[in-house]
């Protein structure tokens, strides 16, 4: 019986751990993308299904596909990424050619959370995380706070909110060390000329306009590492499947 030595004659290991490691770091951040499902204005349960159908789906064609050196998991994978990129072009373009219609969509997206501040602690501190760091209040105006059973000016309702607004919505005093947490109450009840002395009038959604501008260079480089990335996946697909069909091919 004779022996065949052929040289180069297994599937590259580091292709292979390179392929697994990247569909690791790449399952993490779709379920961190889960997160997402926590706002209102989508349908949580749906939402929370596609994206963990999509995690699980991806992360199971490339990391078995990648260890068990299957062509056909790692071709799927490289095809579903493929998809992803072209998606995210659509979306991207889309959102240039319809901005107004986008612009709805994102005032009533948050005015549905807004109604739902006091519902959910995390999407609660999202707002105010998003209202303290923008200077704003609300999607379009402070009004905006009116579409919350608690902070409504309307109805005959008894919450100490009442006609306010969260204290994320007021304006900082250098010289409090302690954050005052009621320093919203009531502030809707006064003469609308005092609310700057008060709380920020500027609407959130103004505000994402007046950032969009000054941070489009940030957003086309998180926008090409995040291409990158998908284009390394695709090599490291396409690489091993050679690699693969190489190996094979030579017995």
């Amino acid at each position: 019986m004779y022996y065949y030595r052929y040289d180069n004659a297994e599937v590259s290991c580091c292709y292979k751990y390179l392929m697994f490691t990247y569909n690791v770091t790449f399952w993490g951040v779709l379920l961190d993308l889960a997160q997402v499902t926590r706002l209102r204005g989508l349908d949580p349960v749906w939402l929370l299904l596609l994206v963990g159908a999509v995690t699980f789906v991806l992360g199971f064609a490339g990391c078995v596909g990648a260890l068990r050196e299957n062509i056909c998991l790692l071709k799927f994978f490289c095809g579903a990424i493929g998809v992803i990129f072209l998606a995210e072009l659509a979306v991207a373009a889309l959102a240039l050619l319809f901005q107004s219609q986008v612009r709805e969509w994102i005032n009533g997206f948050f005015l549905a959370n807004v109604k739902a501040y006091r519902d959910d602690i995390d999407l609660q501190n999202l707002i105010d995380s998003l209202q303290r760091t923008n200077h704003c209040c609300g999607a379009q105006r402070p009004e905006d706070w009116d579409v919350n059973v608690y902070f409504s000016c309307n109805g005959t309702h008894r919450s100490r909110e009442k006609c306010g607004v969260p204290f994320s919505c007021c304006v900082a005093d250098p010289a409090d060390s302690v954050l005052n947490t009621q320093c919203g109450y009531d502030v809707r009840t006064k003469a609308k000329a005092e609310w700057p002395d008060h709380i920020y009038v500027k609407g959130c959604i103004a505000a994402l306009e007046d950032w969009l501008p000054a941070n489009l260079y940030t957003l086309a480089v998180v926008f090409v590492v995040i291409s990158l990335l998908q284009m390394v996946g695709i090599y490291l697909a396409r690489s091993l499947i050679s690699d693969i069909q190489k190996v094979r091919s030579s017995y």
